[in-house]
């Protein structure tokens, strides 16, 4: 397997602790309403955590702003546009990434990266094998090239009669091929790059 030299992943780390800092203090006043009023919306704490799956295949709690209301009933591991469980401001939130914006306290800790795998729940990057699990040798991040391949997952997971099969059987095996491509051709200009198409409107 070849991942990322040590000098590329000092560089790599440099640039998110840099850009997060920066982009905390920026985005606290949109952080601190968009939590009030997932808090008033869901009636729950505005602040979601759970695990995730991160580098070297450890467990690490990420955070969101909470877009959906809980349910006792057992949920799935995708979420479709269609999903009666998001609120009106969390779809809002999701089609304009606002919701990941706490995910910046997360890089700046050291347990994601700005590009890097999206930190699935357990089943899936745990379950890497072979040359596959180069996945594992970077810290998951807010984005990537195969999040962006994918960026109207919501609405294709919708248009499916199950749409938990077909994540595994498609689009998470194609996720897999695109990011790997991503850390064995890595620089910092794609990352650049890759942030910048994350934020564009209208993309």
């Amino acid at each position: 397997m070849t991942g990322l030299t040590s000098r590329q992943a000092a560089v790599k780390r440099a640039f998110d602790l840099t850009v997060s800092s920066i982009g905390l203090v920026a985005a606290a006043p949109v952080i601190v309403t968009a939590t009030v009023v997932a808090t008033v919306d869901t009636r729950e704490w505005g602040i979601f955590s759970q695990r995730r799956i991160g580098r070297h295949g450890e467990p690490f709690t990420v955070h969101k702003i909470r877009t959906m209301r809980s349910t006792t009933t057992p949920g799935t591991t995708v979420t479709a546009s269609t999903d009666p469980r998001i609120t009106r401001s969390g779809a809002f939130m999701r089609r304009t990434k606002i919701d990941e914006l706490p995910q910046l306290w997360d890089v700046l800790r050291g347990a994601m990266s700005f590009v890097g795998p999206r930190p699935d729940v357990p089943g899936f990057a745990d379950r890497l094998e072979g040359e596959d699990r180069l996945l594992l040798s970077i810290r998951p991040g807010i984005t990537s090239p195969g999040t962006l391949a994918f960026r109207n997952e919501e609405e294709i997971l919708a248009e499916q009669d199950d749409p938990e099969r077909y994540n595994r059987e498609v689009i998470w095996p194609e996720k897999v091929r695109i990011n790997l491509e991503y850390i064995r051709n890595w620089s910092l200009l794609k990352d650049v790059q890759c942030i910048l198409q994350t934020v564009r409107p209208g993309r």
